[in-house]
């Protein structure tokens, strides 16, 4: 079996939950870590078990020893990291949202694809046993047609100018931070809609704290998205159809629930908790496709974030959210 070294590029909470599930693989080496401060970096290093520390992302891009690299920085630093890393030959796995627009996360595909090397926008759910208890209920036919689908994710943060939820410069707002989760369950459960219309309430520092879209698709299905920072909800998806209702739904991470009620029967639950809070899944599909030296994921292809990203900059559109870097 063959062993990646692993570089993570900005350390924090994901940066920790993705390492924890590195750990549970035996063909992933926990090797380097890059951070604009290396005292953070050599902390993250000490806590986590990794060799190497770097107070520059330049560096640990430019490590001849690195073979892959996990990318946590904030949404509007995805393109600019991704390419560093590109340009330095290294395998990429990059936190969603993969890009600020769909600008970015074309030119990050094409420039994977000119040097021939891998690109995965790390989205947690298509991996997860409970999405994939989904899909299967959905393509069964057992509940039927479906006709909407309602999906949402908020919480509240404590309110700061400079952090990244409502820093406008840093893609701040709920959309690309939360919202994306409802998004990519449309995208996933019924596919890229015709018509999309959403409107946006916005924070004192001018980033989007609520956002709510609906998307209609042609073969007379709904399907309603919503995220925000000023209630606390929780995040979940129900899927209503002919026959009866589905709803998908987790406490965060873990506790990942389906719950499948069909007209005049009992309720059925599905319960999962996968180790390692079930991101060792994504890195074990990047080392999948690097040993069959394939440049992208057939459980997460280009294709799919390019739609994502799509989608998403519809819905920025019609509720009037920008951010600097689209001009």
């Amino acid at each position: 079996m063959k062993k990646y070294k692993w570089g993570i590029l900005a350390p924090g909470k994901m940066s920790a939950k993705f390492a924890n599930g590195l750990k549970v693989l035996p063909n992933a080496e926990l090797y380097a870590v890059g951070s604009r401060s290396i005292e953070r970096a050599r902390k993250f290093a000490l806590d986590h078990g990794f060799k190497k520390s770097y107070g520059t992302y330049e560096e640990l891009a430019a490590d001849p020893e690195v073979d892959v690299i996990y990318i946590a920085s904030p949404h509007s630093f995805h393109f600019e990291h991704t390419m560093l890393c590109l340009r330095n030959g290294k395998a990429v796995i990059c936190e969603k949202a993969f890009g600020i627009n769909s600008r970015e996360v074309e030119t990050m595909i094409n420039e994977a694809e000119k040097r021939g090397i891998f690109l995965m926008e790390a989205l947690w759910p298509p991996f997860q046993p409970f999405y994939k208890k989904a899909s299967e209920i959905l393509e069964s036919g057992i509940l039927g047609e479906v006709k909407h689908l309602h999906g949402y994710f908020s919480f509240i943060p404590p309110f700061d100018p400079a952090d990244r939820k409502f820093n406008v410069s840093l893609g701040g707002g709920s959309l690309l931070d939360i919202g994306i989760y409802p998004v990519i369950d449309a995208l996933t459960f019924l596919g890229i809609p015709d018509d999309i219309r959403a409107v946006a309430l916005f924070s004192e520092t001018g980033s989007e704290e609520s956002v709510s879209a609906v998307f209609r698709y042609n073969n007379r299905c709904l399907a309603s998205v919503y995220s925000s920072f000023s209630t606390n909800v929780g995040i979940g998806c129900d899927i209503l159809c002919r026959n009866g209702n589905m709803t998908v739904s987790r406490g965060r991470d873990m506790n990942q629930r389906v719950i499948l009620s069909l007209q005049g029967r009992e309720k059925q639950e599905y319960v999962f908790t996968p180790e390692a809070l079930g991101y060792h899944w994504e890195a074990e599909e990047v080392m999948k496709c690097l040993n069959e030296n394939k440049l992208e994921s057939s459980i997460v292809p280009h294709a799919f974030s390019i739609n994502l990203i799509r989608t998403l900059d519809r819905i920025r559109q019609s509720a009037g959210i920008h951010f600097p870097q689209d001009n």
